[in-house]
């Protein structure tokens, strides 16, 4: 693991939670994206060399909606980056940790990532990601 690259939020109203978070980090978000694959519409906060991301649902399906429902607005995940995530997928499969996903796949913000089940990281739902490879 490189650093935390991001700390992942779940939210109801993502243009009320932006101006929420402007005000509070002192500068407006850098970019807005939705990932159909997900369900969410993304928005990203720069503090420091870490990242703050707003996630709102797009549908009921959605991860984000089903823990907005069950756990109200908050963190939803912390995420590390890596070098590569599957062969960091491999290595932590091989300590012993539940994974959501058994090879990475596209995110938001130009990663690729993947999910650690929160069963094996003290209850903490967990992302890695890297940087996309140019094709």
């Amino acid at each position: 693991m490189q650093k935390i690259e991001h700390i992942g939020i779940a939210v109801k109203d993502i243009e009320e939670s932006n101006e929420r978070f402007k005000k509070l980090l002192g500068s407006a978000h850098y970019k807005m994206e939705e990932v159909e694959s997900e369900g969410v519409i993304t928005s990203f906060f720069k503090i420091g060399d870490v990242k703050i991301e707003l996630l709102q649902a797009t549908s009921e399906n959605s991860a984000i909606h089903k823990h907005i429902e069950k756990r109200g607005e908050g963190i939803h995940h912390i995420a590390f980056a890596v070098h590569d995530v599957n062969s960091e997928l491999e290595r932590l499969k091989n300590e012993g940790f539940e994974t959501i996903h058994s090879e990475a796949k596209d995110g938001a913000d130009g990663k690729v990532i993947a999910f650690l089940h929160p069963k094996s990281t003290n209850k903490v739902l967990t992302e890695i990601c890297a940087d996309k490879q140019p094709k």
